[in-house]
This record gives C-alpha cells, sequence and structure tokens, in this order.
C-alpha cells in the first residue's frame, strides 16, 4: 500500500490533521491528544465512544517523594509547525511550566512532537523533558503514550511470536461479568460475552516483556484487515537496561509505549530529580505503524509484516528526519568496541571469550547501577562467540562500560569513564571481568542467568488459567502460582539435599510464606542439607537474588532456633512486586556471606534460609544462583544471587 501524494498538513480551529493519502492523523490543538486516525476505509480506528482526552494521549505520574503519586495526562497549551513540506510534516504540542503552578504540575517544559512522511504507513511521536535547575525537584516514576483502540475493531493481540491470542472484550472485566481476584489488574472471567474466555484470568500484567524483547506489539482487525502496531526502534531512552521488564498491550484494547516506568523494579527505579540537578532527555521517536493485507489475504499475516517493518526501523536508527536539534543524528554520533574477556580461576587458568556476553553504556555510577537508572541513555549489544562486541550510534557524553554474562556471577566495570565525542570510533581492547570468587565450588544450585527460571514453577490451579500459557515456556505467567506453594507444602518447608535434589524440580521458583487455614501468613524456612570432610577452614556462601518485594531474608547454619541472631540477614528489600506481577525476576542482588568454620559441622550440616515478611501472599523473594565456595588456604564463602 502506496501513495505518490505529498504530506498535507490543515490546521484547524481546535484540531489539526495530518494527511499523506495513506492515512489522516487527527490531533487536537493545542492539548496534542490523538483523536483520530483514519485508514483503510475506517474512519477512526481509535475507540470514538471515548472523550477525545482519552483516546491517544501521552501521559506521567510524578509526585514529591515515593513510586506513586499523581497521574495526569500531559496536555499542551501551545502549538507549532516545526517542519511542513510534501515529504514530512512535524508539529510540537508544548508545555511549559513557572512557579505558578508549583503543586498542580511538575516543574517540566514537555514538548511532544509528531512526525508523518511520504509514502510512510504510520506516524511517529517523541517527547522532550526538560527540567531547569532552579526548578523545584520532584519525582517521575512513568511516561508513556497510551492509544486505546476501537473495542469494536480489534480483537486479536500479539506481543511475540509466541504470545498472541484472541483477546476478551473490555466489558467481560465488568463487575457483572467477572470476579475481583487478588489485585485490581486481576480478574476472573465468569459471565464473559464470548463463552470461549470463561473461566479464564485477564491481568495486563501477563503481557509484560523485557525491553530487548519488546520492539513491536499491537493488535489486529479482521473485517477490514487492519494492523495497529507500536515499534520501539531502539532502547537508548528506556529506563532499566536491556531486561528491565514492561507493560506492552492488554485488553481494552490498549497499546502502550512505556518510557519510564518502575514496574518490576519499585522505587529504586524512580526517577528523582534533586535540589539544584538540572535535567534534559528525549523519549523516542517511537513509531506507530498501520498495515493491510492484499487479495483477501489472512489478518494474522499482519503480525509478520508488523515484524518486517520493525527491522526496517531498527535498520534506520537513528533517524534522520527528526527536527529538534536534541536528537543527534549518525554523524553526530559515536562508535565503541572491543573483546569482553572472563577470568574465573576455577573455569580455566587464562580467559575465555565473553560469548553471550551483555556490554553496555550507561551513565557513571556504581557497579550494576544501570538497572536502576532512568535520567540518562544506555547503548547496549552481545557479544559475539569470540568476545567481540560494537556499540554503535552512541549519543555523546560521559558514560561507564559495563557488562553482565549469564553463566557468571555479578556485573563488570570498567575502570574509568568513558567519554563518546560525535564522530568518534574507541577501540576498548580487551576487556578483562573476574567474576567474585573466593575458591572451588563445593556445590551450587542453579544457574546464574539473573532469572528463576530455571526452578521448579509449578502447574497453575485450574480455576485460574490462561490459555495463552498453557505447555508455554512463560509458564511463570500464570496467575495465582504464589498460592501453589501453600498446596505443595501445607506443613514443612522446602528441603534440598546437595547431591541428591534437582534443583528444577525440587526449590520452588520463589521463597513465600504459607498461608494458614485461617488465612494468615507464617515465615517459611528452606534448608539445604550438605556434607563436608572436613572442617579446618571457614566457607563462603554466595546468593544471587533476583529481588522480591518486602522481602527480608535471613541465614542460619546448623541452628533452627529463629529467635537466635542470623549468621546473615538483608534487611528488609525490594518494592518490585514481581511475584505478584508475573515475573521471573526483578532487580538483581548479588550477597556474599562468611561461614565460620565454628559453625560447620564433620558430616551433615544445614542452611536455613528464612523469609520473614508475612503481611502479604506476595512478599518473598527469587533465587538465580547459590554458590558454597571453599578456598585452599581461606575462608569458605557462599554465594547467593
Amino acid at each position: 500500500m502506496s501513495s505518490q501524494q505529498g504530506v498535507k498538513l490543515q490546521i484547524e480551529s481546535d484540531h489539526v490533521v495530518l494527511d499523506n493519502g495513506m492515512l489522516k492523523l487527527t490531533i487536537s490543538k493545542p492539548q496534542g491528544m490523538v483523536t483520530g486516525i483514519q485508514y483503510n476505509g475506517v474512519t477512526n480506528l481509535l475507540e470514538s465512544r471515548n472523550d477525545e482526552i482519552d483516546r491517544g494521549y501521552w501521559d506521567l505520574v510524578w509526585s514529591k517523594t515515593g513510586s506513586t503519586g499523581t497521574k495526569g495526562r500531559i496536555s499542551g497549551t501551545s502549538f507549532s509547525v516545526i517542519v511542513e513540506n510534501e515529504e514530512q510534516v512535524e508539529v510540537s504540542f508544548k508545555r511549559t511550566w513557572d512557579p505558578s503552578l508549583e503543586g498542580q504540575l511538575p516543574s517540566l517544559i514537555i514538548d511532544k512532537r509528531f512526525i508523518m512522511l511520504k509514502n510512510s504507513s504510520g506516524f511517529y511521536s517523541y517527547g522532550i523533558f526538560e527540567h531547569l535547575a532552579e526548578w523545584s525537584p520532584f519525582n517521575l516514576p512513568q511516561v508513556r503514550i497510551v492509544f486505546k483502540l476501537s473495542k469494536d475493531k480489534f480483537h486479536y493481540m500479539a506481543v511475540s511470536d509466541n504470545r498472541q491470542r484472541f483477546m476478551p472484550l473490555p466489558d467481560d472485566r465488568s463487575e457483572k461479568r467477572s470476579k475481583p481476584l487478588a489485585y485490581p489488574e486481576a480478574v476472573l472471567l465468569v459471565n464473559p460475552v464470548e463463552p470461549e474466555f470463561k473461566g479464564e484470568v485477564d491481568d495486563k500484567y501477563q503481557y509484560s516483556c523485557e525491553n530487548k524483547d519488546l520492539k513491536v506489539h499491537g493488535w489486529i482487525c479482521s473485517d477490514p484487515a487492519v494492523g495497529f502496531w507500536q515499534i520501539t526502534p531502539s532502547n537508548e531512552f528506556r529506563t532499566g537496561g536491556l531486561v528491565k521488564q514492561n507493560l506492552t498491550s492488554h485488553v481494552g484494547p490498549i497499546n502502550l509505549a512505556m518510557f519510564l516506568s518502575a514496574h518490576y523494579a519499585g522505587d529504586e527505579m524512580v526517577l528523582k530529580l534533586k535540589p539544584g540537578e538540572p535535567w534534559k532527555k528525549v523519549l523516542g521517536p517511537v513509531f506507530m505503524y498501520l498495515n493491510t493485507t492484499t487479495d483477501g489475504g489472512d489478518p494474522l499475516s499482519l503480525w509478520e509484516d508488523a515484524k518486517r517493518q520493525m527491522a526496517v526501523e531498527v535498520q534506520s536508527w537513528p533517524y534522520s528526519f527528526p527536527a529538534s536539534e536534541d536528537f543527534p543524528k549518525a554523524e553526530q554520533r559515536g562508535r565503541i568496541s572491543g573483546r569482553f574477556l572472563v577470568h574465573d580461576w576455577c573455569v580455566s587458568e587464562t580467559s575465555i571469550p565473553g560469548n553471550g556476553g551483555y556490554v553496555g553504556l550507561a551513565p557513571p555510577g556504581e557497579v550494576g547501577s544501570w538497572q536502576i537508572d532512568g535520567k540518562g541513555y544506555q547503548f547496549w549489544t552481545q557479544a559475539d562467540e569470540q568476545g567481540f562486541f560494537s556499540i554503535a550510534n552512541v549519543r555523546p557524553g560521559e558514560y561507564n562500560l559495563y557488562a553482565y554474562i549469564p553463566g557468571f556471577l555479578g556485573d563488570y566495570k570498567f575502570g574509568s569513564s568513558v567519554t563518546i565525542a560525535p564522530g568518534s570510533s574507541m577501540d576498548m581492547g580487551d576487556v578483562v571481568y573476574e567474576p567474585p570468587r573466593h575458591g572451588p565450588t563445593l556445590w551450587e544450585i542453579g544457574y546464574p542467568d539473573r532469572t528463576a527460571s530455571g526452578f521448579y514453577v509449578p502447574d497453575v490451579d485450574p480455576k485460574y488459567i490462561n490459555k495463552l500459557y498453557v505447555n508455554h515456556p512463560d509458564r511463570f505467567r500464570q496467575y495465582g502460582l504464589w498460592d501453589r506453594y501453600t498446596e505443595l507444602y501445607p506443613d514443612k518447608d522446602v528441603v534440598y539435599t546437595v547431591g541428591k535434589s534437582d534443583w528444577a524440580k525440587d526449590w520452588f521458583y520463589a521463597h513465600i510464606p504459607r498461608r494458614t487455614k485461617e488465612g494468615e501468613y507464617v515465615p517459611t524456612t528452606w534448608q539445604i542439607k550438605f556434607y563436608v570432610d572436613s572442617v579446618s577452614r571457614q566457607s563462603w556462601l554466595r546468593k544471587c537474588c533476583d529481588i522480591g518485594f518486602i522481602a527480608m531474608f535471613k541465614v542460619r547454619i546448623n541452628n533452627q532456633d529463629m529467635s537466635s541472631s542470623p549468621l546473615f540477614s538483608t534487611g528488609v528489600i525490594g518494592h518490585d512486586n514481581t511475584i505478584g506481577r508475573h515475573g521471573i525476576h526483578g532487580l538483581y542482588r548479588l550477597y556474599e556471606v562468611l561461614v565460620p568454620a565454628a559453625l560447620l559441622w564433620k558430616g551433615e550440616n544445614i542452611f536455613y534460609f528464612t523469609q520473614t515478611q508475612i503481611e502479604g501472599p506476595f512478599q518473598g523473594i527469587m533465587y538465580d544462583y547459590i554458590r558454597l565456595e571453599a578456598p585452599p588456604s581461606s575462608p569458605h564463602c557462599l554465594s547467593l544471587a
């Protein structure tokens, strides 16, 4: 589908219309709300029964403190034409701020831009956010674009090749057609309009996705065949790196472009502006792509076409057409390359290639700080089989070089910061990561990949099923799996015997409280039984933890007295609510516990892991990997991640 018509801009008293002969985009003026999208004979792809401010819009959540706050649509107060010619139209809807608005709006200048190109089946949007140093500080937990599509038209949703299906109607979530579950986002469909959905759970968090896999998602209308897709060609402006999880599309039908979000991370992820701190960031552009079939083709084939277009957009990044000087073009950016190596002396005497390792540039900070950064830009790639990496199209600025690799503990950070200049190309040479280790591994539980996916994920209770995830690799996305722990362990907790137990079958994916018959929750203590031939030296326990939700983890050795002082305690950690939101990991943390020789016994020993927080069912942690080390001439070490 193509058109030789140039792009036309029609300015009316309270709307502007962008038209390239393939689609018409109507936006309110000066507010900048998308009120109409006309395409392929459909007058409006958006839900026209909604108010004009509730169809397509940018919104945010802000507060003076914390990760929750005031939600509001970003409404422009001035309109201007940035570019207008046959090849391209770019328009601006801007909102300014001054002290008279203190407490009413966040202290931000926000410039929302929309772009339409000739012979392009879609439109682009990006935002320029600026906070001046002299303005009052605030927190910014969330920024996104929302599109609410016609509920009569769009019934099929696609997030990935193996995560797509016909979806319930928004009316199915009403009180008369559904039953509320443990939190507002989750409902059980008891009397849906379409009987095929009866007995299923609907919950938007079941369709979340990691940034690295979240490049295109959207909806399909069958009659006429039309697809509406949101394509994100780069992760540079998203928060939290490649594995940050974000919402995608869900029942509405709703399509989201998430820029800033505290989901699956909590308050640590929230963008917090300090007194006297200036900040400016460009979010986007993202592309809203529309497609259709020819000659009566299968509407579901629109997904394959959307993936092809996604590849085109990724290849075209950074775009050459945004007019803002705050969006540097390709020739204004730099490149960095090198070779990522790993030296773990218990694995190899020499450094080995960091095959599959993730290498990235992110704002300067502590080791691993990239996973909670939202103020700056991030640029990531994956090393090849020989460990070589190259990161192109990096915005000018100062960064740290970070890395991590599945199969090895911890995070890497290059010793000094890296400055990227416009047009520069920097070769870092060999970058060698030495993972934390005190000595040889005595035993281990799990595989260090920053998720709990290798542990036992139970079958869903048939009462709370989502048919999409039956016999699906992402079975952890089913609702209510936390309650299965009490069913599987009604009286006693997990007991894992090193050398006999299988972590894929015997180690539950989340360490959570047990629900009593009275409906209360009690702490749970898991045991790891292992044998030691000699106790002449101390040990080290390492634990890699994919943080959970308001949990406290305590470690004891050969001591069941829960009132005694623990060998180690995390204190209260985590606000990501990953367990309740069907995730398999949250933020990554690595703990190291010294185990004195005096506490070890010759023969059988038992570690007791206790999760003490019991205010609700989602309080707990997810383990990534646990390892006990016994160095030849220094203390044993337990590693927990």
